[in-house]
């Protein structure tokens, strides 16, 4: 039928020739095939136009005065439509008319970041799914004034919106163990068949077509396993048709280098550790302020650690022993009051080797020398290291953690083991999720969704390119299916590996309304609360609201899902994310000298900017509520959604405690450690520096909201100056549990994010003053604890509400006459549930020398120190000995560089 015209207005006849497969079906040979084949090759075309739904096309700034419109078809992809030139190569054509009602509501509040165009009516758009499809506007003679390809998603979710109640989509084991059933939604393609294989590498023994079910647009079929993938023909935005052989979006494990999707029935007691149904989740958690959470990568835990058995080393496996330096380490936290373990990705990611990766040497070389990093930037596209933020398999585990990724069923056991062992330590395990992007799409070999059903899954600009503000390939979770695989996901690891908490990178790309599909979704598979938390940062191509209400900071209020805050952040450290060159130095922050000790680059800074800096600490400490009242430095007593942060936002952005996420460190940028490196005057010896550093964890700790810490803050970690150790290797990324190192001067870190600095780092790596000795490690990690122990004794430092905090959190040593240096509060206990004090003073003074604050209303009250300051074991022993409180006058002595709490009972 190539190239035959079919005349407007007789569509129905026109695909009633048209068979939906262009291609002869798939043999046994092509599961052994290339992962891509080319069946009808044809050339890229712009996406410019918009399905609206079913039956409305949209295309924006096209002159709608000359010509006609039409629409298109080829089964083969064989359109062609040059300008000046016919089409040809069509199976059919409609001549379009012009759409002259309003366009629904929600669909135009959908499409409402498309430009002025115009909208046009068609019919039979389920046929046209399935085929090339070019959008044409013709001269009278015929000649092509322009033409665009079609971007779909508008039209597949309303086609196929039955697809979302599909509760098993992938791969499920049925009564006969040897086979499963097999579903996958792929909407727009012509065939769609199963491949079988015995064995992860090989051969395959089988190939079962799939049936379509035209209401849902997915395919199924019964099939063998264990292993398989799928052969999908499709039509694809930039190669024409293809036949892809491509793993399952939604396997649950796969082999080696995610190849093949493995079949599992997670409920079989062989994919199950022994006492897995038994172990419960630790009960520590009551409301979302409880969660104090230490981030950890699975690999950083024990790759380092020799008293972990060789073969478990950076595996799932090292969290299973119990007497590693790792373990109780981790076991000391939970004890302590440390309540999530948040994993960073352990889904299946797309960049390290799970077959031989490397270790690369490293040379050994001066503290400031650019070897070491060289060494790790050779071998970075094959070593064992990455982050994780680039997903390839949502729901599976990620294999290189594995003791044997060739073997599907062992990561699946493992990373119970893992879960299994952190509950019986009392932590609970969150992930970090990231569903803003995919670790590649098109026609890319690890792509997935892109390659099942071409440009749906990823949001699109207006040339139809996906958007990459990401850093990576952009997930459009409006759209239905990819908000569907996102709740699907989560679910699934809340109830299958018993995951307590989540952690959404990038999360102000999804909309609200899905992220509320998350969480009651989560909530009921796992038949138990699971706490939401993620980035609400408010950029790229969806910012301030321009797709949809964003799971943003300004518009995440009222939700009960967490929002990481930046206001408390900047105000402690200093400067912003992305400072570099100078500013690392002269931007300093409360905690490492503003005005008070000024470095030698930084000059001399107003009083004003420290009082500003005091008010953005109180603003964290008292949950970034938008309600909150806070006397600030002018004397003024104002909301805190009423102060100004970062020139045009509101300081207060939540609704209720548990909507902020209160961190001074995480993975990404450098750590408190470094960035105090270069912030703290030069001379400031080790032992002051991790004085510094429990400053910024002390103010974490009192901070209403839930209190968030990067893995090895307590014990002074360092990257060596990284600002960006996502591949940087072991080497950059390493923990030392034995305490003895922090890893500071350990060479250049890698030039590719740090290399315009390197004349800044190098004297600063030189600098010996600078790393810590065991004995300044050791303080910290002990008065970490301590710190913690303070924060779970009360209730009073995890409020529940913001009615609470509004009721029973006061600063005093507020206004212009205050003490700059010192923050200073009471929180009320009387009648509170958990609070065990009648009352709590906490005291945080950032300066190098004594302070004293005096508080009339604080007169002739009983307080006491803390128990943990006089506890034997204390850390910091110059509280119980220097710290007081004269009850005649209400003053109180905080000595230098000390967080102080005092009681009353």
């Amino acid at each position: 039928m190539a190239g035959k015209r079919w005349v407007a207005g007789s569509l129905g006849s026109a695909l009633a020739l048209t068979c939906l497969a262009a291609s002869a079906a798939p043999t046994l040979a092509d599961c052994d095939g290339p992962f891509a084949a080319p069946l009808h090759a044809a050339p890229a075309v712009d996406a410019r136009a918009y399905w609206l739904n079913r039956q409305l096309i949209k295309w924006p700034g096209v002159d709608a005065s000359r010509g006609v419109f039409k629409l298109y078809f080829s089964s083969n992809a064989l359109l062609r439509a040059a300008p000046g030139a016919r089409v040809s190569g069509e199976d059919g054509v409609l001549k379009l008319a012009r759409f002259e009602g309003e366009v629904p509501a929600a669909v135009a509040q959908r499409f409402k970041f498309t430009a002025e165009g115009v909208v046009f009516n068609v019919a039979g758009a389920a046929k046209l799914m399935t085929q090339q499809v070019l959008l044409v506007q013709e001269a009278d003679d015929g000649a092509v004034i322009a033409t665009t390809s079609l971007q779909i998603a508008g039209a597949l979710d309303d086609l196929y919106a039955n697809a979302a109640r599909a509760d098993d989509l992938g791969a499920t084991v049925t009564a006969n163990a040897l086979r499963a059933a097999f579903k996958l939604w792929a909407p727009t393609a012509q065939n769609v068949a199963v491949c079988s294989y015995a064995s992860g590498a090989g051969k395959a023994t089988a190939i079962t077509p799939m049936q379509r079910d035209d209401a849902t647009g997915i395919w199924s079929a019964n099939a063998q396993g264990p292993y398989y993938q799928y052969v999908v023909d499709v039509m694809t935005p930039s190669a024409g048709i293809v036949r892809n052989l491509v793993t399952d979006p939604y396997s649950v494990s796969l082999t080696t280098d995610s190849k093949r999707s493995y079949v599992a029935n997670l409920n079989a007691s062989r994919l199950k550790p022994a006492g897995w149904d038994s172990t419960p989740s630790p009960n520590k958690v009551a409301a979302q302020t409880d969660m104090t959470v230490y981030e950890l990568h699975v690999r950083d835990f024990s790759i380092n650690d020799n008293t972990v058995s060789a073969a478990n080393r950076g595996k799932y496996l090292a969290f299973t022993e119990a007497k590693s330096n790792g373990m109780k380490h981790l076991a000391a936290l939970s004890k302590a009051g440390m309540t999530d373990i948040h994993l960073l990705p352990v889904y299946d990611i797309g960049s390290v080797p799970e077959k031989a990766c490397v270790t690369p040497a490293i040379p050994v070389a001066d503290a400031d020398s650019d070897a070491q990093q060289a060494a790790v930037a050779e071998a970075s596209a094959q070593d064992c290291f990455n982050w994780g933020y680039d997903p390839f398999h949502y729901n599976a585990p990620e294999g290189s953690y594995s003791t044997d990724p060739a073997d599907g069923a062992k990561r699946i056991v493992e990373f119970r083991q893992m879960v299994q062992a952190l509950h019986k330590t009392g932590l609970r395990v969150g992930m970090d999720v990231v569903y803003n992007h995919t670790f590649i799409a098109g026609q890319n070999e690890k792509s997935v969704l892109d390659r099942v059903v071409p440009g749906y899954y990823h949001r699109l600009n207006a040339r139809g390119d996906i958007e990459r503000s990401t850093c990576c390939d952009n997930t459009a979770t409006e759209n239905l299916m990819m908000g569907k695989l996102m709740v699907d996901s989560v679910a699934f690891w809340a109830k299958n590996y018993k995951i307590d908490s989540f952690r959404f990178d990038l999360m102000g790309h999804q909309p609200r309304a899905v992220m509320e599909q998350v969480q009651a979704r989560a909530d009921k598979a796992a038949g138990r609360h699971i706490n939401l938390i993620g980035e609400g940062w408010n950029f790229g191509e969806v910012a301030d609201g321009a797709r949809f209400v964003q799971a943003s900071q300004l518009s995440l209020n009222g939700s009960g899902i967490g929002t990481f805050s930046d206001r408390g952040r900047d105000a402690v450290r200093g400067g912003g994310a992305g400072d570099s060159g100078q500013q690392l130095f002269t931007q300093q922050g409360y905690i490492n000298g503003l005005v008070y000790d000024a470095n030698a680059q930084a000059g001399q800074r107003p009083a004003a900017d420290l009082l500003h800096a005091s008010d953005m600490v109180k603003v964290g400490l008292a949950g970034t509520l938008r309600s909150y009242q806070l006397t600030t430095a002018d004397g003024n007593t104002v909301a805190l959604q009423d102060i100004v942060y970062g020139g045009n936002q509101p300081a207060g952005y939540a609704s209720e405690p548990g909507e902020v996420v209160n961190y001074v460190e995480n993975h990404d940028n450098q750590t408190l450690y470094d960035i105090n490196a270069f912030k703290l005057p030069q001379s400031t010896t080790a032992h002051e520096r991790a004085q510094v550093q429990m400053l910024g964890a002390a103010i974490n700790a009192f901070s209403q909201g839930v209190a968030y810490f990067h893995a090895g803050f307590d014990i002074l970690r360092s990257k060596s100056l990284d600002r960006n150790s996502f591949e940087s290797g072991d080497w950059f990324n390493r923990l030392d549990w034995s305490y003895q190192d922090n890893y500071f001067g350990t060479g250049l870190p890698p030039v590719a994010d740090n290399g315009k600095d390197y004349a800044l780092l190098k004297p600063l790596l030189r600098n010996e003053n600078i790393k810590p000795a065991p004995a300044d490690i050791a303080y910290a990690r002990d008065a970490f604890r301590d710190l913690l122990s303070i924060r779970s004794s009360s209730t009073l430092f995890r409020l529940r509400s913001a009615a609470d905090i509004k009721q029973r959190l006061r600063f005093f040593n507020t206004g212009p006459s205050q003490v700059p240096t010192v923050i200073a509060a009471r929180i009320d206990g009387k009648g509170y549930a958990g609070a065990r004090f009648k009352t709590v003073v906490y005291l945080i003074n950032v300066d190098k020398t004594e302070q004293r604050v005096t508080a009339t209303e604080e007169r002739n009250r009983r307080y006491q120190l803390h128990p943990v300051h006089t506890n034997a074991a204390a850390a910091d022993k110059r509280v119980a000995a220097e710290a007081r409180y004269d009850k005649l006058s209400g003053t109180f002595t905080i000595p230098a560089r000390s967080a102080v709490v005092f009681v009353e009972n």
